[in-house]
């Protein structure tokens, strides 16, 4: 009996150890698809020039994890360097979009409820690490963007001390109490929304991610980010980095996919309470409509005809600068470019000698590839945007505007074009009106204040302008009459993280930065009690 008692345990046994030798190896052949899964998330990618490679993230950024879209499709990204392919990334849908904000609505109360010197730490933190990281974030942005690294590194740096300044503000979400008659304490309170929606532009990829998610975490928002196709690295990238700060799961979601399905989605997602867009004037009106059937909260930085006004008592050298800087950098890419350039020409020889050194300078301007010492303006991003400008410098040579320089494109492979000026542009010319975004500017004179004005402010936009003279009276003057949301006299696309930014008329709705951007990510709650006298 012991014998067949020892022969049935012998066979218990087996059975169990049978069972979890199978159960291990299961286990090790769920960690290895796993670990497969996530290896094939990834792509090593290296930089032209300098060499560096580094390890770019390939899968959607939902719940603190990369991961494959529901669909199963994606999507290649080139570089406008070469024209050559970088990479393959899941492309999100409807599907992708749902699960992102399922995730971020579960995470919303304890976010919501996390005290605001935690919330600080994190945003504080993920500062410092992108800090540590500032020239590899650079070169994602001028790989997959096409831009300088001269301009890439200005970006990455105004994104750190913007993130560190989204620390700042916390706990400085304030309201206010009034006074409505010793029978009542009325007080208001500021409170997040709930799961935000964000859907960024191509020209300053990690520049403008930072601008939606920055006030929206401080807020104590979740985010459901959708980045440009054509440049989505740096802003996948960067999702490791707050996950890696602390950030808690479901609070961000980086989901790069079309605009027609993934953007649409995020637009008619009910659990949605707000919508930040940075884009063309035209998509815009798009957003507003498309976020109407669930009456989110709307944000809108468009785009723009900026004036840049030149007056013959500025100092030449500097302003010549400035206005290098306000069309030429970012090639041009800049919804707040200074494409207009208005210059007093009450003096005709004076005019004249100007132009010759602007065209000196605008012609000394280096342009390549951007891992070239010493390049300043890089490729034009993408394939569509690169044939727009082109198709405007058709425009002027068949309307016969004269060109100061450039006007061609520079090769053969890549999307490079020359930095072009034209001058004695009429007013009503079509590369007057209209925004070409690249690096194509146009010169117009002017002779009386009140003329310039008028001109200036002849346009459906109303983002920047700059002003350049040595006589306060006239800065200011001429300032409190231009009708564009920012105003810099004797500098030009001069961002600072604590200075408010967007624009008037269709140039947008709501600012970005400073503490007018908090506003966009919260919403006002009253609060009236009635107080009744104490009985003792």
């Amino acid at each position: 009996m012991q014998h067949g008692f020892s022969r049935t345990l012998f066979k218990q046994v087996s059975t169990i150890n049978s069972s979890i030798l199978k159960a291990a190896n299961y286990r090790k052949l769920e960690i290895q698809q796993a670990v497969r899964a996530m290896s094939s998330l990834t792509q090593k990618l290296t930089f032209p020039i300098v060499g560096q490679s580094y390890e770019q993230p390939t899968g959607l950024f939902i719940n603190n994890e990369y991961v494959k879209a529901r669909s199963g499709k994606t999507f290649d990204v080139i570089t406008p360097i070469t024209e050559d392919k970088l990479c393959t990334l899941q492309q999100a849908g409807a599907e992708d979009v749902d699960y992102a904000v399922q995730c971020a609505s579960k995470a919303f109360p304890k976010w919501r409820d996390t005290k605001p010197e935690v919330r600080a730490r994190i945003l504080y933190k993920t500062a410092e690490l992108m800090d540590q990281q500032r020239e590899l974030l650079a070169r994602i942005e001028s790989l997959d963007n096409g831009k300088s690294l001269q301009c890439a590194r200005f970006d990455v740096n105004l994104v750190v001390e913007y993130l560190r300044s989204c620390a700042g503000y916390c706990d400085k979400v304030d309201g206010r109490t009034m006074e409505t008659g010793p029978e009542y304490l009325t007080y208001t309170k500021r409170e997040p929304l709930g799961v935000c929606g964000a859907i960024t532009p191509w020209n300053f990829p990690l520049l403008m991610f930072s601008w939606k998610v920055g006030p929206s975490l401080a807020t104590g928002n979740c985010m459901v980010i959708k980045p440009a196709s054509a440049t989505p690295l740096s802003n996948l990238y960067a999702a490791s980095l707050f996950k890696q700060a602390g950030l808690p799961a479901g609070v961000l979601a980086v989901i790069p996919g079309s605009g027609r399905t993934c953007g649409n989605a995020i637009l008619q997602h009910p659990k949605i309470r707000k919508v930040a867009f940075t884009g063309s004037t035209s998509v815009g009106k798009n957003i507003m409509k498309g976020a109407a059937d669930t009456i989110k909260k709307v944000t809108l930085e468009l785009g723009g005809k900026s004036p840049n006004i030149v007056f013959q008592d500025c100092d030449v050298q500097k302003t010549i600068q400035n206005l290098i800087t306000g069309i030429f950098f970012n090639g041009g890419e800049v919804c707040c470019a200074g494409s207009r350039i208005y210059i007093q020409a009450t003096d005709e020889k004076w005019y004249r000698d100007f132009l010759g050194k602007f065209k000196a300078a605008v012609e000394a301007l280096k342009v390549g590839n951007p891992f070239q010492e010493g390049i300043y303006q890089g490729a034009q991003s993408t394939p569509d945007q690169f044939q727009t400008v082109l198709d405007y410098l058709d425009i002027a040579k068949k309307t016969g505007l004269k060109c100061l320089t450039g006007g061609r494109r520079i090769g053969t492979k890549g999307f490079f074009v020359q930095p072009t000026v034209f001058y004695d542009v009429p007013q009503d010319s079509q590369l007057t009106k209209e925004e070409i975004f690249g690096p194509v500017a146009v010169v117009l004179p002017f002779k009386t204040i009140d003329e310039l004005v008028e001109k200036a402010n002849d346009s459906e936009y109303g983002l920047g302008s700059g002003v350049h003279t040595t006589d306060l009276d006239k800065a200011i003057y001429v300032s409190n009459r231009l009708e564009a949301g920012s105003v810099w006299v004797n500098t030009y696309n001069d961002l600072q993280q604590n200075s408010p930014f967007g624009g008037f008329k269709q140039s947008g709705i709501g600012r970005e930065m400073g503490a007018e951007a908090l506003s966009n990510y919260t919403q006002v709650k009253c609060v009236r009690i009635k107080i009744q006298k104490p009985e003792l």
